[in-house]
């Protein structure tokens, strides 16, 4: 099973996933961008403000397909769980906002690009946080993590939410950290049963 943890930065994600693998030691606990040449390539990008956002698609992209063939995959044909933190919806909803106005139906074009070699993920824990408490909370250190590129982002996910309401399960993200742990938690021990 693929399991991905999903969310505007300063949600809460990446302290989940700390969590979760504490408790599920058995699972493959992965992330994108990877630390891979490839994710070393989209984190330069992510701080050149000046990076063109058509090339850093492809870079998210080749990051993704590098993360599927070396890591995901394989541990998906072993049969283990696969728990990452972000995926291809992040590249939907943060590109598709970093490409609005460059290319028409911006989302639509980037599944377009993954369609024919991405794995789509069986669950998606988003976890829902406001823009500002997000950008507050992520410090807004990076082109990504302002309020108002956040909210683009935002409503991305909710679109891709209203796409497939059976893969999401929505997490309130303006818990307490405990909170949003256990509630994840309670998510994946029913996912994986």
């Amino acid at each position: 099973m693929l399991i991905t943890l999903e969310g505007i930065d300063g949600s809460g994600k990446t302290t989940v996933r700390e969590a979760l693998a504490d408790s599920h030691p058995e699972a493959v606990f992965t992330r994108e961008p990877t630390e891979s040449w490839y994710g070393e390539a989209v984190n330069r990008s992510i701080n050149d403000d000046a990076a063109d956002p058509m090339a850093e698609l492809f870079l998210y992209t080749a990051d993704h397909a590098d993360h599927l063939s070396r890591v995901v995959r394989p541990a998906l044909n072993e049969g283990k769980t696969v728990i990452s933190d972000r995926y291809s919806d992040s590249r939907y909803a943060y590109q598709g906002a970093t490409l609005s106005g460059v290319v028409k139906q911006p989302m639509a074009y980037i599944k377009g690009v993954h369609e024919p070699f991405t794995r789509k993920p069986d669950a998606t824990l988003y976890f829902d946080v406001p823009p500002k408490t997000g950008a507050d909370r992520a410090g807004a250190t990076n082109k990504f993590e302002a309020a108002d590129y956040l909210e683009a982002v935002q409503q991305n996910y909710e679109r891709l939410i209203d796409a497939e309401p059976n893969r999401f399960v929505r997490i309130d993200a303006t818990q307490s950290p405990e909170e949003v742990i256990a509630s994840a938690e309670r998510v994946v021990a029913d996912l994986l049963d």
